[in-house]
């Protein structure tokens, strides 16, 4: 009976989050700023809670007004664009190899994209860094 009345008393005290929602449709490629996001007192799993985990951000997709900001919508703003010129380079404890590639997609740090090695005309995938250089790993 005590955990019957534990239960109803703890269903009934239903915790309220904060949800991050958008103040306005902000397209893809925008970068997020304070003005960009609203916090609403509604509980949607999967959404970001806090603006600092948002602001700074670049939206991977549009975000539409009053619809929640997901943390896969969000991420890193790009360093590097599509068909950019870029450094790349191969590492190891031995040896290393810089040329440079031609970038196959838009990418911010820590994205992994192809790119074309403009020497060889091959497509390697590599890491990208916070200073836009591919590092490719085998």
């Amino acid at each position: 009976m005590t955990r019957l009345a534990l239960c109803l008393i703890l269903a009934g005290s239903a915790a309220s989050a904060e949800t991050l929602v958008a103040s306005r449709t902000i397209p893809a490629r925008t970068i997020i700023g304070p003005g960009d996001i609203v916090v609403t007192d509604a509980t949607v799993p999967g959404a970001i809670t806090s603006p600092d985990a948002a602001i700074g951000l670049e939206a991977k997709v549009a975000l539409y007004a009053g619809r929640p900001v997901r943390a896969a919508d969000l991420g890193p703003p790009a360093v590097v664009e599509r068909n950019q010129i870029i450094p790349l380079i191969y590492a190891n404890e031995i040896l290393t190899i810089s040329t440079e590639g031609r970038a196959m997609d838009r990418a911010g740090p820590g994205e992994t994209i192809r790119v074309m090695n403009l020497s060889s005309r091959n497509t390697v995938s590599a890491l990208i860094g916070p200073d836009g250089t591919a590092y490719v790993s085998r």
